[in-house]
């Protein structure tokens, strides 16, 4: 009897946790289609499948349910493998990092939260900053943990290794982010993804590399 509570328990929450997959993916889709403002727990409800009273069961309201969304690429973001080994060498390291951040960050369908994160921060302070701590300042500082090894190495001569770590994101994104972001253009391809890291590790080795 005991082992047939559990295969019951385990039952319930598998289908719990199905049902919570398709709100969410629903939700997903109508926040990328709609935005924050223009999404609705109804639209929501007929975008995953579900009753209205199904939704709020699982989700108080859109914040909440957007959140999640959140808390889900955060996730992503922290299950992607950089390796900072820190005896690894530094242009291979940089090379290698920045192009699995641009895979990350320019996935398709990879925008929608930053463009919604962004469109509601103003008002929605908290979400921008939770988004930001765990999001984007957490590859900052595991980067920038990474460099202080490297300095302490000679190989790279730095006073402020969270502004470098910093300034190579942004090299490495340069030309690619915004306009994918934005949706001025589409995903860029592999070829440029890795014209653009290249370039990003030249500039950052000139003026970082121990003279």
């Amino acid at each position: 009897m005991v082992v047939a509570g559990r295969d019951h328990l385990h039952a319930v929450q598998e289908e719990d946790g199905t049902k919570r997959r398709q709100i969410l993916d629903g939700a997903r889709k109508v926040f990328m289609d709609l935005g924050f403002d223009g999404a609705s727990m109804g639209e929501i409800a007929r975008a995953a499948q579900v009753s209205k009273g199904t939704l709020y069961v699982y989700f108080a309201d859109k914040s909440a349910l957007f959140e999640a969304i959140i808390e889900e690429e955060a996730l992503q973001h922290g299950q992607v493998v950089f390796n900072f080994d820190p005896a690894r060498d530094a242009e291979a390291t940089l090379r290698e990092f920045g192009l699995a951040y641009l895979h990350l960050i320019c996935r398709p369908g990879g925008g929608s939260a930053i463009r919604t994160v962004m469109a509601i921060a103003e008002r929605m302070p908290d979400v921008g900053r939770r988004y930001y701590a765990r999001v984007l300042d957490k590859s900052i500082s595991r980067l920038s943990g990474y460099l202080k090894a490297r300095v302490v190495a000679r190989d790279l001569d730095i006073e402020d290794c969270d502004l470098a770590a910093s300034q190579f994101m942004e090299l490495a994104k340069a030309s690619l982010f915004l306009p994918f972001v934005f949706q001025a253009a589409p995903a860029p391809s592999e070829q440029r993804m890795a014209e653009v890291v290249d370039s990003a590790t030249r500039m950052f080795l000139a003026a970082y590399k121990t003279k």
